[in-house]
């Protein structure tokens, strides 16, 4: 009996030994789990720092997903500061149009595209004017190099039988900067041969507007954006200031309105009441709406005294109707006569305002029975006239009596 216990404690024994790895194994499993459940997200965090290793391998690790708080939301990046916008300049009041009188003088407006841009300006600035009509017959692409194309010359004649204007301006010449064909030889521009032919050409065309008896202004022509075209316009100027007066015209030089104070090209600048404003295009060749009118307030004045609406020393405005008397100015008012008492002075000894100026010769000793001189050396004043401020006699004598004087004694 005692082996059979014997043999039934050792295979106790050997059930135990074979099952000491599934023991082991259980509770390394329950370790592992109940340290995976408080310490996931600290293990995840040190099993991305030091690696995989076989436990890992053999017993993986799941680590919870946190979610943010639901409170906590993403920021938001600000909105951009819009930047201020520029002002808009005041829109301009539209000008009444009114219909033109049956008698309207027409002022005929002739030339390249800056006449076409004059006669806009002109048009705002009697379009209140009932007795003048602006009429612009230009052609934007002519001038006087290419004669082939438009010969203003001969078409200036036709032009003027057909409206019989009261008066004609000319805009001409931007155009005119390239070659010129004088017989059979293309001559380059401003060279000694161009510039006599087109001095002919322009002392041409004035003489036919002179011929046709009509007043005439010269508008000239304004800086432009590229150099050598600025240059080039003032050398036309002057051929255009000497074909106007030759031939009983009038040159209106409006070169100042659009440079600076250095005489350089702007393309802004103060518009007809000192506001500053846009004058030129973006090309620095065109005019602007502003600009056009700033041409026309150049003609204005010498227009009007074409027409007759105004008079030296008087202020007419374009609006005048055509043919108003012009008022003459009132004559001077007589001047005011003031009649001012003399001061009394020191050195007057008779103290009745002397008649010399301060400054004089000295005069000659007084005598000491004089005012002056009781005033000056004994310090006796003068008797007062009897009224007179310094009058304090009492009572007050007869002659200096008055209303007032009684009405106090009362």
């Amino acid at each position: 009996m005692g082996w059979r216990k014997r043999l039934a404690s050792a295979a106790r024994i050997a059930g135990l030994v074979r099952r000491m790895p599934v023991l082991i194994l259980a509770v390394i499993v329950l370790a592992v789990g109940v340290a995976g459940a408080f310490h996931a997200p600290a293990l995840a965090q040190e099993q991305q720092n030091r690696g995989w290793s076989l436990r890992d391998l053999l017993f993986p690790r799941r680590s919870e997903r946190i979610e943010p708080p639901q409170d906590i939301q993403k920021a938001r990046p600000r909105p951009k500061a819009k930047k201020p916008r520029a002002p808009r300049p005041p829109a301009e009041p539209e000008i009444p149009v009114v219909d033109k009188a049956p008698d309207a003088r027409t002022v005929l407006v002739v030339g390249d595209f800056m006449a076409a841009g004059l006669a806009e300006g002109l048009d705002t600035a009697f379009a209140e004017n009932t007795g003048v009509r602006i009429v612009v017959r230009s052609n934007g692409s002519s001038g006087f190099v290419r004669d082939d194309f438009y010969n203003w010359p001969e078409q200036i004649k036709s032009l003027i039988e057909t409206e019989n204007p009261a008066a004609v301006i000319v805009m001409l010449g931007s155009n005119d900067r390239q070659q010129m064909k004088v017989g059979d030889v293309r001559e380059q521009p401003r060279s000694e041969t161009w510039t006599k032919e087109y001095e002919r050409r322009t002392e041409a065309f004035g003489k036919a507007i002179a011929e046709a008896k009509v007043p005439f202004l010269w508008v000239g022509m304004p800086a432009f954006r590229v150099p050598k075209m600025t240059s080039d316009m003032l050398a036309f100027n002057d051929i255009y200031h000497q074909a106007a007066e030759s031939h009983g015209g009038e040159f209106v030089d409006v070169w100042d309105g659009f440079v600076d104070e250095n005489g350089a090209f702007v393309t802004n600048g103060p518009d007809i009441n000192g506001q500053p404003v846009r004058l030129r295009a973006d090309d620095g060749i065109n005019v602007s709406r502003a600009g056009k009118r700033k041409l026309a307030f150049y003609t204005e004045k010498p227009l009007l005294k074409i027409l007759g609406l105004t008079a030296p020393g008087s202020v007419v405005t374009p609006s005048a109707p055509a043919g108003a008397p012009v008022e003459a100015p009132a004559p001077a008012a007589a001047p005011i006569v003031i009649d001012r008492t003399a001061p009394m002075l020191l050195s007057d000894p008779a103290l009745d305002g002397g008649s010399e100026l301060l400054g004089a010769a000295p005069p000659a000793k007084a005598s000491p029975d004089l005012p002056g001189e009781k005033l000056v050396v004994e310090g006796k004043a003068p008797i007062a006239s009897p009224g007179r401020a310094d009058d304090f006699s009492w009572p007050p004598k007869a002659a200096a009596a008055t209303d007032t004087t009684t009405a106090i004694n009362r």
